[in-house]
């Protein structure tokens, strides 16, 4: 996949997860969990998580190639982190 069709695919998924107020929360708990510890220190100086650990999610989600993630498939994972979060 092409990297703008990435980036598109990326705000469809954020813009998505944004227009559903119920998912902002957990969304924000997810991208926590996600960035890595100190990353003010590290280039690109962004809370964003490794590029290496996002493609192994994405690998063990969808298998090999190069995976992209979907707007269904991120809100039923949120779905399911708020069950997960509650019940602990």
């Amino acid at each position: 996949m092409s990297r703008i069709r990435r980036v598109l695919s990326m705000l469809f998924i954020v813009f998505g997860v944004t227009v559903r107020p119920r998912f902002w929360r957990v969304g924000l708990r997810v991208v926590r969990r996600m960035v890595p510890t100190r990353w003010w220190t590290q280039r690109p100086y962004l809370p964003l998580p490794r590029r290496d650990y996002v493609q192994f999610r994405l690998e063990t989600q969808y298998g090999g190639g190069s995976p992209q993630a979907s707007l269904p498939d991120v809100l039923k994972y949120l779905r399911w982190v708020q069950q997960w979060d509650s019940a602990s």
